[in-house]
């Protein structure tokens, strides 16, 4: 008898380490009400884009993308004249339309893909399809793939590299479309022409101006380029460039932005250090996720003075379980709203069956409202990316 008790004992343990461990199925459970919810909400939308709506300061064109820079305000001395810099500050005058009808097809996408995920019920694929169309395809209503026309600054600047930042919202349409692009309604010849638009992206990322100029950069901004570019050259499947991206990573992004300790230097100097460091470490985390293989696993790699992602994830996590536990200044803006469900928990949690992890992001907020969070938020649903 006390055999089988002991047995019975054991067998309760394992199937709680077990249950605890899945962190993937944890993740299910939480998220699947909202994301059903959310794709029944998307089965009512019309497409969006970027044609619905322009700037008279946009220089590009009707299927340009334009958005004009956060930090930028008119001078008060000189009130007609070129914008000023207010670093951390964001100007609510400034034109974002494009940028909110990208978030919102982001949204479209990524709540799709995520139920039919769950489900395998085409109709969600249909539905992404129209909307998918409209962006890529449609000529009426399709974006040029480019950025060149990106947070502009009036009276200095008709698009900046810095702009590039703002298709980190195509992550998730990238990435619906691969978990979606076997299903039977998804028409090979709308597949074809998606990823010829992604492919063309990715070359104008990597020969412009603009998108070199992104790409060395030194703080978040380089850590963006690698991460949105990841997503979509595995959408391509373009090896090559995949490759180069797990070196990039492992050569200039982890020695030269992260500090031994785990904390991000050029984040810490920002007058938002709090949400450029959590923003910064989600780059980081989703770089991670993306291009690690069996053969080339970034969730191990550590350079040779210590630095590695996981080091990066022990060294913010403190402070997004207890927020009052940091030591700098309060971010100038959005102090209050930050953290949210942050994807380096649920994602570290899942690499390294973290339960603490897990289980603080459960409890944060998993679905933000505020647009500037938003913003920073490329990452809001995590299922198709597991």
């Amino acid at each position: 008898m006390k055999k089988i008790s002991l047995s019975f004992a054991f067998f309760l343990c394992m199937l709680s380490c077990f249950a605890q461990g899945n962190i993937k199925q944890q993740t299910i459970a939480v998220l699947k009400q909202q994301v059903l919810a959310e794709a029944d909400w998307t089965m009512k939308q019309s497409p969006i884009t970027i044609t619905a709506e322009s700037s008279p300061r946009s220089a590009g064109g009707k299927h340009d993308f334009f958005s004009e820079a956060d930090y930028f305000w008119p001078n008060p001395a000189n009130p007609d004249g070129p914008y000023i810099n207010r670093d951390g500050e964001t100007n609510p005058n400034n034109f974002v339309a494009h940028r909110k009808a990208m978030i919102r097809f982001s949204t479209i996408i990524g709540a799709l893909a995520s139920a039919y995920q769950l489900t395998h019920d085409e109709k969600y694929v249909k539905q992404a399809l129209i909307h998918l169309k409209a962006w890529f395809v449609n000529p009426e209503t399709l974006m040029n793939p480019n950025l060149s026309f990106a947070q502009a600054v009036k009276g200095s600047s008709t698009g900046r590299s810095w702009g590039i930042i703002d298709t980190i919202h195509f992550m998730e349409v990238a990435q619906g479309v691969l978990v979606m692009e076997k299903a039977k309604s998804f028409d090979k010849q709308s597949l074809t022409t998606i990823k010829k638009w992604f492919a063309n992206y990715i070359l104008w990322l990597n020969t412009s101006k603009n998108g070199v100029a992104e790409k060395t950069s030194k703080n978040n901004h380089s850590a963006c380029w690698v991460m949105q570019v990841a997503s979509f050259a595995k959408l391509c499947n373009d090896q090559s460039m995949l490759d180069s991206l797990r070196e990039r990573y492992k050569t200039v992004l982890l020695p030269n932005q992260m500090a031994t300790n785990g904390s991000f230097p050029l984040e810490l100097a920002r007058t938002k250090a709090y949400g450029y460091s959590i923003f910064n470490l989600d780059a980081f985390t989703m770089i991670c996720q993306i291009l690690s293989t069996s053969k080339d696993n970034l969730w191990k790699f550590e350079t040779e003075d210590g630095k590695s992602i996981q080091k990066g994830l022990n060294y913010l996590y403190p402070f997004v379980s207890d927020k009052n536990k940091w030591v700098l200044k309060p971010d100038v803006m959005f102090w209050d709203n930050w953290p949210v469900a942050q994807p380096f928990l649920v994602f570290g949690a899942n690499a390294y069956q973290n339960q603490n992890w897990f289980n603080t992001w459960k409890k944060l907020d998993l679905k933000p409202t505020n647009e500037e969070v938003i913003r920073n938020l490329p990452i809001r649903h995590p299922l198709i990316w597991m």
